[in-house]
């Protein structure tokens, strides 16, 4: 079966369903989630997508990402992905939702109306080696920094939410 992705007007109203590989290679816009999942030490939890990935392979990002399934609310598709990309579940939140046009390597394009979550988590992952190759924690300073000198060891969609997840999220610690 073929992964289908949520088609979306800028108002996030469902408009269609398109094979996931064709909706990045047309460019349409479509729904999508970033997580970020913090410690209790206020280090971000940090995923290197898997080698091998139809693009941005090896690049560093937020924790998770994926798209919600036809009928899936943006939040349930979150708490699904968390768990079945880095082994770990966590109470997410609500951040605030994006929208980013970014053209990719081999000719694809990512289109997305992103919703943000969040929340905290100190259980250790447990990575599925086809979704991640590896994780790190760090403190949002310190990954700020490291953007500015690697740019390109990161992906686009994490580059454009970072700063303001970083802003809106002061964990206790």
């Amino acid at each position: 079966m073929t992964d289908q992705v949520v088609l979306v007007n800028e108002d996030d109203m469902e408009i269609g369903l398109m094979p996931k590989l064709e909706a990045h290679q047309k460019g349409v816009l479509h729904r999508a989630f970033s997580v970020f999942i913090y410690n209790s030490n206020g280090e971000m939890l940090l995923q290197q997508r898997a080698f091998g990935k139809y693009h941005s392979e090896g690049l560093w990002s937020n924790t998770c990402c994926s798209h919600p399934l036809p009928d899936e609310s943006a939040h349930h598709g979150a708490v699904r992905r968390l768990s079945e990309e880095m082994g770990i579940t966590a109470d997410l939140q609500f951040l605030f939702t994006f929208q980013y046009h970014v053209n990719l390597e081999n000719g694809l394009t990512e289109n997305e109306l992103d919703h943000v979550f969040w929340g905290v988590s100190d259980a250790r992952p447990n990575i599925n080696v086809s979704e991640a190759n590896d994780y790190k924690y760090m403190k949002p300073a310190d990954i700020k920094a490291d953007m500015q000198q690697n740019p390109d060891s990161y992906t686009e969609w994490f580059k454009i939410c970072f700063s303001e997840v970083a802003d809106k999220i002061k964990p206790k610690h």
